[in-house]
């Protein structure tokens, strides 16, 4: 796989009828190694390394509702005291961010009230703070550590 624009972390991988897979330390499982998941182990482990947050307020591609339709998130993170602290939106690298991945997770949001979104290719990493008076994003250089 290629390398990301994120710190080196190590991963578990296996071979599974010719097919590699990555473990899922949240997901406690190995998985199909495919672009996006490359990306999204590295969010993982860069939320868990860099970002102190604890694996258990980490969940990751949970099915929820958007307007009676089934989609499904990549990775959320909670705070402490329950709410939602982050959305993130993984892309493999070769997708291009763009307007459509915002409009995305801006959907996804209706419903979960996220403080924080990411969104990402493992190359270009898009950070905002909701503002949810002005209805708009406040685009930020990182999003904030883990914090009790």
């Amino acid at each position: 796989m290629q390398a990301l624009n994120f710190p080196a972390y190590q991963f578990r991988f296996k071979n599974s009828e010719n097919k590699v897979q990555i473990f899922d330390p949240i997901r406690k499982k190995f998985i199909q190694l495919q672009p996006e998941e490359w990306v999204r182990q590295h969010v993982v482990s860069f939320l868990i390394s860099e970002k102190n947050y604890p694996k258990s307020l980490i969940n990751v591609e949970k099915e929820l509702l958007v307007n009676t339709l089934k989609r499904r998130y990549d990775v959320l993170v909670y705070n402490s005291n329950g709410s939602i602290e982050l959305v993130v939106e993984c892309k493999a690298p070769s997708v291009k961010i763009t307007q459509a991945t915002f409009d995305q997770i801006a959907r996804y949001n209706l419903s979960l009230k996220a403080e924080y979104l990411m969104v990402t290719n493992g190359l270009d990493h898009y950070f905002c703070k909701m503002d949810y008076q002005q209805e708009k994003y406040i685009f930020l250089k990182d999003i904030p550590p883990y914090m009790l």
